[in-house]
């Protein structure tokens, strides 16, 4: 690969990283089958442990996202304890938690709900299991019995998605909050016991005019995240 091409490979990637966001409205209109199927031959080539590709996805589209929804959406408003498969954050502390704090506030001032109102963050919170209005959704699950690697190969493949699904003008958010409910996800989709559930994707085109569309986060500078060791 001489230097040009190089040059214009690392470019289409810089912007597409810098164009993805986490859509939080989208349009109605469904996604074509062909398209989702491009996005998935291109995610399937994300690097893994031992090359065991341990990621697998159910992906609901049209009535099955609605059913899936009416399921989820009950059992997340019903006050029930999280069941998830992997231990959440003990705590955000120092720097993680002035991003995460900076993260909502930029989300609940796009949307007018003021600062402190926590019905009002609660209500917003229970949009993620409306998938914020996408036509589609996808579960990400792995193998117990690879642990937290397995885990971690997923996390990888749901970049990769989000970068083909970005190229191709469709727009996602990963969401964690889809795995607070595993038990529930696992009896839906009829998953075997053995499956842990990683996260959800929804998707789908986005809705450019919705406020919560309309800003984006940060990022921190190299120098506060890496560690250069020459001797």
């Amino acid at each position: 690969m001489d230097s040009k091409t190089e040059t214009a490979s690392i470019e289409i990637l810089e912007e597409l990283l810098a164009e993805r966001f986490s859509c939080r409205a989208f349009r109605s209109e469904q996604v074509a089958r062909a398209t989702i199927e491009r996005i998935l031959a291109a995610a399937q080539k994300t690097a893994s442990w031992c090359n065991s590709q341990p990621w697998r996805l159910e992906i609901a589209s049209g009535p099955a996202t609605k059913r899936f929804r009416d399921v989820i959406y009950a059992a997340a408003s019903s006050g029930r304890p999280n069941t998830g498969d992997f231990p959440f954050p003990r705590e955000y502390r120092g720097v993680y938690l002035e991003r995460r704090r900076e993260s909502g506030f930029q989300l609940y001032n796009a949307l007018g709900i003021p600062r402190g109102d926590k019905a009002g963050y609660a209500r917003q919170a229970l949009e993620n299991f409306n998938f914020f209005g996408a036509p589609h959704v996808a579960i990400v699950h792995t193998d117990e019995a690879l642990g937290v690697y397995g885990a971690i190969d997923c996390g990888g493949y749901v970049t990769s998605f989000m970068l083909a699904a970005q190229a191709l003008g469709i727009a996602t958010i990963p969401q964690a909050a889809l795995a607070f409910h595993s038990e529930v996800v696992r009896r839906h989709f009829g998953l075997a016991g053995d499956r842990r559930v990683v996260c959800g994707i929804s998707f789908g085109y986005p809705d450019g005019e919705h406020k919560a569309n309309s800003y984006r986060t940060t990022r921190a500078a190299i120098a506060d995240t890496v560690t250069f060791v020459d001797a």
